[in-house]
């Protein structure tokens, strides 16, 4: 049946260009909008914005499904957010369509449904419902950030689409569709296989959010390619294809330049586009969507998973569209950093960490009050911590039970320590931040595990709980029980070594022993059954990171203590100590330094209890 109307569903700035040039085209409208863009457009004083020139859009226009009557004919345009494309299907799929025959049937029977969102999943939720879903590839410069307004910016194409039925073929009607869109403006090609080029501008669309939190530069490009890299290739695993535009597209792209709007600032992408107008993001839909694809393969997709965390912290505290900046960006995508660099975001001082609390989006607290010999960390959390800090048992909660051959302290699995987590409160892109009473030494666990288990924005309180004291803040006494979080936890994030691993490197790279120069030495061993240290290992007391005032050392300190020690950006270094805990502290302080660090998390508990394996006593490495 011949298109007679196309109902655009959605005033965005995609809806309203593509309503614009139908209309000029002289195509019947009807737009969809609500909130403040439904009144301008009511009263007629919605300007839309072309290169051009500008006028007063003037449509049909609805606020809700149930003041639009349906006929045979209509075409629905599907143009709201991704976010927003679920619900929107569920108010469209089933109102009632008047046939000329004097009949009634849903929309859902009855009219096709044209889908212009970005990732994957929109099309799954129409198909559920439509019995008719041609979806959509659009690219089109349209910038809506302020209510009233539209700037469209392309020229002389206003943007370009794929069309395809989907899953697959090319229905008859897409052809007058797609006609009707030449008319109006669009460079159009019209797909058989509109999947691949879905998952074309998917790879595109991870570096959104991307785009909208971080300024211009090498480092966002860098991290561009990294989230196309994970993209791609997790989409292949899954076994989606991919378009390549460049090779396989017929239409003249070339005809698509941006162009200088008057009385317009062309903003950002859609998501800079949300956050500028504090609205809801779809980042779940785009680097959550290949975070999604990851897991059903059992797999990860970090890169992906902390951007998308960081864009919903983002998003949370009111942060502005491209205000973010290196700093930030190696924080939460440390593989990014330059070999010998020093790393951000290991620690937050007293002061930093006490007006964080007051934000929204407030880091949560983690108290790991434990040490050798003292089983009392919970009373002392009692008699005073940091408000909001929730106590973590580090012998249970941070460690597997002990064995001889896995050590004291084993790793916990991923669904160990997920649980544990979110019984702490923690919530998925949530910063953590965690300290002890004994200058991190048993904190830098939590941190080194939490990290190994995905999460990216984790930090050390620099100088513990003194630090916090002695900056005058208050503490709370008593237990806190946080609301249960939603947090996910991955393991395999940081390199970790076995036994024989840990043997080769000492002969091979720089093993360090993060234990007090006693044990290290053999003169005393006050746990575990052997004395000494593994053959070839050099000592690194992780006491030894600190200051007299109990903070880490300088950066520029902590490369010369390692550089002595053997340890440099461009060598393997690994790390052990009695059972996994205080390793952790020389890990993060090799990070703060700008080295890569491998914990043997068995350490000396688990060498020592192997009687195959050699032991080295004396100041030497043996």
């Amino acid at each position: 049946m011949p298109t007679s109307r196309y109902v655009i569903i959605g005033a965005g700035g995609v809806g309203v260009s593509v309503a614009a040039e139908l209309q000029s085209a002289g195509r019947d409208v009807l737009l969809v909008a609500r909130g403040a863009q439904l009144a301008a457009l009511q009263a007629g004083e919605l300007r839309y914005l072309r290169p051009g020139g500008e006028r007063r859009l003037s449509v049909p226009v609805a606020g809700d499904p149930a003041e639009v009557e349906l006929t045979a004919g209509d075409v629905l345009v599907l143009a709201t957010k991704t976010q927003d494309a679920e619900q929107a299907i569920a108010d469209w799929a089933w109102r009632p369509v008047r046939h000329p025959d004097g009949s009634v049937r849903s929309a859902a029977s009855s009219l096709p449904v044209v889908t212009l969102q970005n990732g994957l999943e929109t099309e799954r939720a129409a198909l559920r419902r439509f019995q008719a879903v041609f979806a959509g590839v659009i690219w089109i410069p349209a910038t809506y950030v302020q209510p009233g307004i539209v700037a469209s910016a392309g020229t002389p194409a206003v943007g370009i689409l794929w069309l395809g039925g989907y899953p697959s073929g090319a229905p008859e009607q897409l052809t007058g569709i797609a006609d009707d869109l030449r008319a109006a403006g669009f460079e159009v090609q019209v797909v058989t296989d509109v999947p691949r080029w879905k998952a074309a501008k998917l790879v595109a669309s991870v570096t959104f959010a991307l785009s909208a939190l971080y300024q211009p530069g090498e480092l966002r490009d860098q991290a561009s390619r990294l989230l196309q890299e994970e993209a791609r290739g997790i989409l292949a695993a899954a076994g989606l294809a991919i378009a390549e535009a460049s090779a396989e597209a017929t239409v003249d792209m070339s005809r698509l330049k941006i162009a200088p709007v008057p009385g317009a600032e062309l903003g950002g992408n859609s998501s800079w586009q949300s956050l500028a107008r504090s609205g809801s993001l779809e980042t779940d839909f785009l680097n959550g969507e290949i975070v999604l694809a990851a897991r059903l393969l059992g797999r990860t997709a970090p890169a992906n998973q902390a951007v998308a965390e960081r864009a919903r912290r983002a998003q949370q505290q009111g942060t502005a569209p491209g205000s973010l900046d290196a700093d930030d960006l190696l924080a939460l995508l440390p593989q990014l950093r330059p070999a010998g660099s020093p790393e951000p975001g290991v620690l937050i001082d007293a002061k930093t960490l006490r007006a964080l609390l007051d934000e929204p989006g407030a880091p949560a607290m983690l108290d790991v009050r434990w040490a050798l010999g003292d089983p009392a960390g919970r009373e002392h959390y009692r008699a005073g911590h940091i408000p909001t800090a929730v106590y973590v048992d580090l012998d249970h909660e941070l460690a597997a039970p002990p064995s001889p051959q896995a050590g004291r302290h084993p790793l916990p699995d991923s669904a160990a320590l997920q649980q544990a987590a979110r019984g702490w409160g923690l919530r998925a892109g949530q910063p953590v931040v965690v300290y002890d009473n004994g200058g991190g030494l048993a904190a830098a666990r939590a941190w080194w595990l939490l990290r190994w288990a995905g999460l990216q924005d984790v930090r050390i309180l620099d100088g513990a709980l003194s630090a916090w004291i002695a900056a005058g803040f208050d503490l709370e006494t008593g237990d806190r029980a946080a609301v249960p979080g939603d947090v996910v936890l991955e393991g395999g994030q940081l390199s970790v070594l076995t036994a024989d691993e840990a043997a080769a490197l000492a002969r091979s790279g720089t093993l360090l022993d993060a234990r007090a120069g006693e044990r290290y030495r053999g003169e005393t061993e006050p746990v575990d059954r052997q004395a000494g240290h593994i053959p070839g290992a050099i000592s690194a007391p992780a006491t030894a990171n600190l200051t007299a005032e109990g903070t880490f050392a300088s950066p520029a300190a902590l490369r010369a203590r390692y550089a002595a020690l053997g340890a440099g950006p461009d060598g393997k270094v690994g790390v052990y100590c009695g059972s996994g805990v205080t390793a952790a502290h020389d890990i993060a302080a090799l990070r703060i330094a700008g080295i890569d660090a491998a914990l043997f998390p068995g350490s000396w508990s688990a060498w020592s209890a192997d009687p195959q394996r050699p032991v080295a006593t004396g100041p030497a490495p043996g």
